[in-house]
């Protein structure tokens, strides 16, 4: 049994913005401060071409299939992003690079 102060395993689900291009990267991590710095350092195949990138987003989950439903509904299922980007228009827009 986990004690109530500790915080258990959570599972995050994550948007990245490329402040060159303005496009975005959807990600999925245990460890969202490691896979971020990981991915602002070039560590990451999938976005070290798109740098500086910088996270705009971010939603946790305490199972992993939640947030595997989730990853894929938001890279998949277009009418899913929309929403969400509906939802964080303004975060979207902040800093250089704004459109998508």
């Amino acid at each position: 049994m986990v004690a109530p102060h500790l915080c258990p395993q959570m599972f995050y689900v994550y948007i990245l913005k490329s402040e060159a291009d303005g496009k975005l990267y959807i990600g999925r991590t245990a460890d969202i401060q490691k896979r971020i710095n990981e991915h602002k350092n070039g560590m990451s195949a999938s976005t070290k071409h798109r740098l500086p990138i910088q996270l705009v987003y971010y939603e946790a989950y305490k199972s992993e299939k939640d947030a595997s439903l989730r990853e894929d509904r938001l890279k998949y299922y277009g009418k899913a992003l929309g929403q969400l980007k509906g939802r964080i228009e303004h975060s979207l827009c902040a800093g250089k690079g704004a459109g998508w």
